[in-house]
């Protein structure tokens, strides 16, 4: 479970506590400073702590996409494909802030944005391909050092595209062991989900499970948008992909409704995958 179900909120114990309650056995984090102060070390002690107490592991961070979220307002956004020279930095250091959890917590995945969604209205020098290639070289160079991978992830924009990624890994990166992270519902919102889950087969390192109706990135608990789940259940087995899925939902109403919700959704889903 992605703590982007409590974006709005400060993490807290609690939310972990719930998040196993609910049947989950590793989180996300989603890497906002006035969600989680990544740049604070007793704020990540905090956080190994509450791990262990509510019996779960950290299996990835998103890396930092806005200065902050508040009464659901989005603050700066954050890009590493920008052309500008300082916002680019400021990006990546944020994006390596939130990789140095890794340090102190064990994880396996930072999942990384490349330039911002169509739906922000993202001018060229938002989304760069040099920008991202060279941010994204930056960071791999930090990663494997603390046994994790870095994995850029499919959303609504040209440079993030399935095919996009895939040649972004396989011509343009200095290093071969970079991955993706299949997000259902932005694939969804691209057009073919399947055919994109077939086109990242052999990059796919972590995935975004969520759901919409094919228009606005909703977040919605699977089986609550238009994505055919059988089918792309299907799909992820037949291109071998058997590691973690990530629940990346929205609070639609209490978190803890939400949760229940998702935990349907997730025996829905292990039924598919067993049948």
């Amino acid at each position: 479970m992605s703590t982007h179900l409590y974006h709005g909120h400060r993490l807290s114990r609690e939310h972990l506590l719930d998040i196993a309650g609910h049947g989950f056995e590793s989180i996300e984090l989603f890497a906002t400073r006035t969600h989680f102060d990544y740049h604070n070390p007793s704020a990540v002690a905090d956080l190994q702590q509450w791990l262990a107490d509510a019996g779960l592991e950290l299996h990835g961070v998103h890396a930092p996409i806005t200065d902050s979220f508040v009464g659901g307002r989005w603050g700066p956004a954050l890009t590493v494909a920008s052309t500008g020279p300082e916002s680019r930095a400021k990006a990546v250091a944020e994006s390596e802030q939130a990789l140095y959890i890794a340090r102190r917590i064990p994880l396996k995945v930072l999942v990384v944005h490349l330039g911002l969604p169509r739906t922000q209205s993202a001018s060229p020098d938002d989304n760069s391909r040099d920008a991202a290639r060279r941010s994204i070289d930056e960071l791999q160079r930090l990663a494997p050092p603390l046994g994790v991978r870095v994995a850029v992830e499919v959303i609504p924009n040209e440079l993030s595209r399935a095919g996009s990624l895939v040649h972004f890994i396989e011509e343009d990166l200095e290093s071969d062991d970079v991955g993706v992270c299949l997000d259902f519902g932005h694939a969804h919102m691209d057009g073919d989900l399947l055919d994109a889950i077939e086109t990242v087969s052999g990059h796919v390192i972590t995935t975004h499970v969520h759901d919409n109706h094919g228009r606005v990135d909703d977040h919605l608990v699977p089986f609550e948008g238009s994505i055919d789940w059988a089918a792309a259940m299907t799909a992820v087995q037949k291109i071998g992909y058997d590691q973690t899925l990530v629940f990346e939902i929205a609070a639609h109403g209490p978190p803890k409704g939400t949760l229940a919700k998702a935990q349907k959704a997730r025996q829905r889903l292990e039924r598919l995958l067993a049948d």
